[in-house]
C-alpha cells in the first residue's frame, strides 16, 4: 500500500521554510479507518490549493513501540512546513483538510517544530531550513531521522528493527516516539523526543542494537536516500494518550 505524497517546488524556491508541524490522528474504528484511507486523494487535492504550505507528507505509522514493519492503521500523520510560526497554528486550525480529519478522529495532537540542524534529502528535496543564527536547543531536543530504503537490503534493515523498537521503548530518558513511513518496508521515518542533545547521542551513537545498525548502514550502504534533522520545540496542541505527551518532560 502506498501513501500519497507531495510538496511545492516552486514555493519552497521562493522562500525559506523554517517551520515545521507534525500532527497525529487516532483513528479508533473501522469505518473512520477506511474513511481515513479514502482521504488520501482528498487530502492531496487539499494541500496542493494551500498556497501557503510547503512540504508535506501524509503517512501512516507502525505498531509495537512505534517503528515495526507492521502498520498501525489506526494512526495517521501530516507533516508540513510553513514560512513561519503564526501561519502554521492558523492552516492546522482552520484548513478544511486538518478540520475533516480531527472531526473523524478520536484524539489528535499536533507539535510546532523549528529546525536547527538538518543534512540529507527527502524526495530528492531539502525540506528543513534552519534559520541561520540556528543553535542546538539546550533543554528538549527532537530528532526526525527519514531513510528510502534499498530494495536489495530491506530484508537486513527490518532484521535489526524489533531490537532498535525495544531498546527505546525501554530507554527512560525518551519523551516521546513513533515510526511513520509513506511506503511501508522502503520509505520510513523516526521522530523521538529526548529530553536534551546527550540522553539522544547516547542512545544513537552507543554501543547497542541502534549504534551497531547505523554502522552496518554505513558499512553495507543500505539507503538510497537519507535525511537526518533536529528541531527545537515551538508549541503543541491537542492530546496523545489523554494528554500532551510533553508532559512527561514537564514531570521529569
Amino acid at each position: 500500500m502506498q501513501i500519497l505524497s507531495n510538496s511545492s517546488d516552486k514555493r519552497t524556491k521562493r522562500r525559506i521554510i523554517n517551520v515545521v508541524t507534525l500532527s497525529l490522528f487516532r483513528f479508533p474504528t473501522l469505518a473512520t479507518r477506511l474513511w481515513v484511507l479514502g482521504q488520501m486523494g482528498a487530502a492531496r487535492v487539499s494541500f496542493m490549493r494551500m498556497p501557503q504550505v510547503g512540504f508535506w507528507k501524509l503517512c501512516g505509522s507502525g505498531t509495537g513501540q512505534g517503528f515495526t514493519p507492521k502498520p498501525n492503521f489506526g494512526v495517521w500523520a501530516i507533516l508540513a512546513t510553513w514560512p513561519d510560526a503564526q501561519t502554521a497554528r492558523a492552516s492546522v486550525d482552520t484548513a478544511p483538510v486538518y478540520r475533516r480529519w480531527r472531526k473523524r478522529a478520536a484524539e489528535s495532537w499536533t507539535i510546532l517544530l523549528e529546525p536547527t540542524s538538518a543534512r540529507g534529502l527527502w524526495s530528492g528535496k531539502a525540506p528543513f531550513v534552519p534559520p541561520p543564527d540556528a543553535t542546538p536547543p539546550n533543554g528538549p531536543i527532537v530528532a526526525l531521522t527519514r531513510a528510502s530504503m534499498k530494495a536489495s537490503t530491506f530484508l537486513r534493515f527490518w532484521r535489526r528493527v524489533p531490537d532498535i523498537s525495544a531498546v527505546i521503548g525501554q530507554d527512560p530518558n525518551v519523551i516521546f516516539k513513533i515510526g511513520i513511513g509513506e511506503v511501508p518496508l522502503l520509505h520510513q521515518v523516526t521522530f523521538s523526543i529526548w529530553p536534551d542533545a546527550a540522553a539522544m547521542a547516547n542512545f544513537a551513537r552507543g554501543n547497542g542494537p541502534h549504534g551497531r545498525a547505523i554502522q552496518a548502514v554505513r558499512a553495507e550502504n543500505w539507503f538510497s536516500e537519507e535525511l537526518y534533522a533536529r528541531f527545537r520545540i515551538l508549541d503543541d496542541w491537542g492530546t496523545w494518550g489523554g494528554q500532551s505527551p510533553l508532559m512527561k518532560k514537564d514531570a521529569a
